[in-house]
C-alpha cells in the first residue's frame, strides 16, 4: 500500500508540474502573436534592434534584407516625408520606422481605415534607437490616401 501511494504521489506531482508549466506557457504567450514581415538593409543595426523589440513583444518576425528599400516603400504607399530606415507589413497594414510594438497592437485592435502608421526619421529613444537615458519626443503618424494624423505621442 505504501509503495502504491508513493507511485500515485509521484504521478500527481508530475501531473501538477505539467499543468503549472502549461498555464505558465499560456500566460506568457501573447494573444497577438502576429506575423510581421520587415524589410531592411543588411547592415542596419537600429533596424535589427527594432526587429528584436518586436520579437520580445511576441511578434513572429520575418526579415527580408534588401539593398534598396525605395521600391518597397513606393509599392506600399509610404509618403516620402514619413519614411525611415525600415518598412514592415502586418495584416494589411504598413509599419514605417521605429514604431513601438504597443502602437502596432493598438492598430491591429482598432483596425482604422488607413494604409498604416509611421515614425518618421530615427528619433532617439524610440524602439531600436535607444541611447542611454535620452528620449526625444516623437509622434506615430497614421496615414492613408492624402491624410495624416497623430496616432500616438511618446
Amino acid at each position: 500500500m505504501k509503495h502504491t501511494f508513493a507511485k500515485l504521489s509521484a504521478r500527481l506531482i508530475a501531473l501538477a508540474a505539467l499543468v503549472l508549466f502549461s498555464i505558465a506557457t499560456i500566460a506568457v504567450t501573447p494573444a497577438h502573436a502576429q506575423e510581421i514581415t520587415v524589410y531592411k538593409t543588411p547592415s542596419c543595426g537600429c533596424c535589427t534592434r527594432w526587429v528584436d523589440h518586436l520579437a520580445e513583444n511576441g511578434f513572429e518576425v520575418t526579415v527580408q534584407s534588401l539593398d534598396d528599400l525605395s521600391p518597397v516603400k513606393t509599392k506600399l504607399g509610404v509618403p516620402q516625408e514619413l519614411q525611415s530606415c525600415h518598412t514592415a507589413e502586418i495584416d494589411g497594414y504598413v509599419i514605417e520606422g521605429h514604431v513601438p510594438a504597443a502602437d502596432i497592437e493598438r492598430l491591429l485592435e482598432e483596425r482604422p481605415d488607413a494604409t498604416g502608421i509611421a515614425v518618421p526619421g530615427m528619433p532617439v529613444g524610440s524602439p531600436g534607437m535607444e541611447y542611454g537615458a535620452r528620449k526625444d519626443p516623437y509622434d506615430v503618424i497614421l496615414f492613408g490616401g492624402d491624410e495624416q494624423k497623430v496616432y500616438a505621442s511618446h
